[in-house]
């Protein structure tokens, strides 16, 4: 059977999801209530930067698997399978605020019209599958059958595409054979291919492996960052020491690379739910908490070398590369370089900023600040400055014209956030050079 699927919500999990799934050949419509979102789309815009998708988008159009919708009515009596994939942001305790899957849940009361495998995609506090069948059960008009089913997603935001395409493992949790033969429908084309991991448990443990997962991908960040100022104190460099840890299959390389800390839409946002969570069943989740403390603290630690070696940051002329939290991403939820940006300019430097994707999203949150200047270039950013702060690793940074640069700064401060060059080419090209964790 070839399942017809609604996914509620375009952003960035469900427009990912919508499109990967109709590359898998499906038919499948995307709904969102937002009016110019979804007019956007028919366009074959992509309102944010994601490499591949709006290609897959535009594909998948054209071929007629993809559609785009404001009527919620249709998508949920017109499918089989609904996806729920809206925002779950965080709130001042640093719980999750679900109030959009239940907004849903009642939607699809409303309009269930047969058997439905509802499948959670947002990240929501463990017993929200239970919420949502109970939501559907108490206002639905007619008892149809139904089941809802937990599938988090581990999309890394810059990879995902990829990361749909060829995931680590695919997570479902139901109570219901009827629901588990129809997500191995929904996902034969990786379920058919040996190599992709299926995991089958129950609701409540897949959504905790969301959580568990980007809390210990957290930790790890955290780890090696605090790793990296023991370097600088002692003389270790934290890439070779980096390097040795991820040669232990125990420990692996990935989320070993230091800098500023992390950000971005999950890693802040799960933590401080996690937390919360474990708060409402009286466990202390000592690690996390000290994650988030951590990775607060390294912000200002930072910010704190940036001014020992500038001096004082009144009237200074600062540069900064890189705004997003990390690369081939315009996320800047969260992002530590606007972090320092804002810091910087609250004690009056005068900042000059530029990033390749992410200059929209960012002069939104820094537009208030008058001594913030958005530059054309990385060149523009470098003309006149004191000291350069690279914050984001892209790539296109990598293959700067470093003599360029340093002739148009007034002087040679090169503050690398990422370790994205090498300490003694950049020395003896005349350049004050401060990396992290290296000497």
């Amino acid at each position: 059977m070839n399942h017809r699927i609604t996914v509620v919500g375009t952003g960035y999990v469900g427009l990912v999801t919508g499109a990967c799934l109709s590359d898998f050949g499906l038919e499948v419509i995307c709904v969102d209530k937002d009016r110019d979102k979804i007019e956007t789309l028919k366009r074959g815009v992509v309102p944010f930067y994601e490499p591949g998708l709006e290609n897959l988008v535009n594909k998948n159009s054209s071929a007629g698997r993809l559609t785009f919708s404001n009527d919620i009515k249709a998508g949920i009596e017109n499918s089989d399978v609904i996806f729920i994939a809206v925002g779950t942001p965080s709130q001042e305790n640093g719980s999750a605020d679900i109030q959009h899957v239940q907004d849903v849940a009642r939607d699809i009361a409303t309009y269930i019209n047969e058997y439905k495998v509802i499948v959670n995609k947002s990240t929501v506090p463990i017993g929200t599958v239970r919420l949502v069948e109970d939501i559907i059960k108490r206002y639905q008009k007619q008892p149809f059958e139904f089941d809802v089913v937990s599938n988090p997603e581990f999309l890394r935001e810059g990879a995902a595409v990829y990361d749909f395409m060829h995931p680590d493992r695919v997570i479902i949790g139901t109570d219901n054979e009827r629901a588990v033969s129809i997500m191995k429908g929904v996902y034969r084309v990786l379920f058919l291919n040996q190599k992709t991991p299926f995991l089958f448990t129950d609701p409540e443990s897949a959504e905790t492996i969301k959580y568990a997962s980007n809390a210990f991908l957290a930790m790890k960040v955290t780890y090696v960052n605090e790793m990296a100022a023991l370097c600088e104190k002692t003389g270790a460099d934290i890439v070779s020491v980096a390097r040795g840890m991820g040669m232990d299959g125990r420990i692996g390389n990935k989320f070993l690379n230091p800098g500023p800390g992390y950000g971005g839409s999950c890693f802040p946002k799960d933590t401080k739910a996690l937390v919360n969570i474990a708060h409402n069943y009286g466990v202390q989740m000592s690690l996390v908490e000290a994650t988030i403390a951590a990775n607060e603290n390294r912000k200002k630690r930072i910010l704190s070398k940036i001014e020992t070696i500038v001096g004082e940051l009144h009237n200074k002329n600062i540069g900064v590369l890189g705004l997003a939290f990390k690369a081939e991403t315009d996320d800047t939820r969260e992002s530590p370089a606007l972090s320092i940006v804002s810091d910087l300019a609250r004690r009056g430097a005068y900042v000059k900023v530029y990033d390749p994707k992410a200059m929209e999203q960012a002069w939104l949150k820094l537009n208030g600040l008058d001594n913030v200047q958005f530059c054309e270039n990385e060149y523009a950013v470098a003309e006149g400055v004191e000291a350069l702060i690279i914050m984001t690793e892209w790539n296109q940074f990598r293959g700067l014209d470093l003599t360029r640069i340093k002739a148009s700064m007034q002087k040679p401060l090169f503050f690398d956030l990422r370790n994205i060059f090498e300490p003694g080419i950049m020395r003896k090209m005349g350049f004050e050079y401060y990396s992290v964790g290296r000497s």
